[in-house]
């Protein structure tokens, strides 16, 4: 179990063996990135939280066929996405970008000014909605890569789609992406 701390490796077989103190801490490890993916694809807090809600209880029935030697973050994030994709499929309704995705602010000793914060979400908002505004196929590798900070093999894993797909959707999704900042930069 390469790659994967030792405190994680030893939550996930105690995990997998029914241990739900362990689950509960894989839980508190992921749930941020969960959420956030969530919110990502349905756009509402609320509704987010139900996704995120039904992956992990999905994730915890589905504990004993998890493979050891695979990366529990990926394959977390990847029934996140099937929740969150069954769930704009059965409300009808597009997907819509969150509003408020935006990095979290950096922790410094000292606050920045109100100008710099305002111009920092004003440049959020604008690349959110640039972000908004690509196919879905480039959005959610933006998404995954960037918002999330996935890798490539990562990335592939909660798509369901060859490493190779991931790279060449991303260069396209930031060449497109590009052209629209670009396109907007009036």
């Amino acid at each position: 179990m390469e790659g994967r701390p030792l405190d994680e490796t030893r939550l996930l077989n105690d995990a997998r063996r029914g241990d739900q103190g362990a689950f509960e801490e894989l839980v508190r490890i992921h749930q941020h990135d969960a959420l956030r993916l969530a919110y990502l694809l349905v756009g509402d807090h609320a509704e987010a939280e139900d996704v995120t809600q039904e992956a992990f209880v999905k994730a915890y029935r589905a504990m004993s066929r998890f493979r050891s030697e695979a990366p529990f973050r990926p394959w977390l994030l990847a029934i996140v996405r099937n929740e969150a994709s069954n769930r704009r499929r059965s409300r009808g309704r597009r997907l819509r970008l969150a509003e408020r995705v935006a990095a979290e602010p950096l922790s410094g000793d000292a606050a920045p000014s109100p100008e710099t914060v305002t111009i920092g979400r004003a440049e959020a908002q604008e690349l959110l909605d640039a972000v908004g505004r690509l196919g879905e196929r480039y959005r959610m590798v933006i998404v995954c890569r960037y918002l999330l900070g996935l890798t490539e093999s990562e990335t592939a894993t909660v798509l369901g789609v060859p490493d190779g797909t991931v790279k060449s959707r991303c260069s396209r999704g930031l060449e497109r992406l590009r052209a629209s900042m670009e396109g907007h930069d009036d």
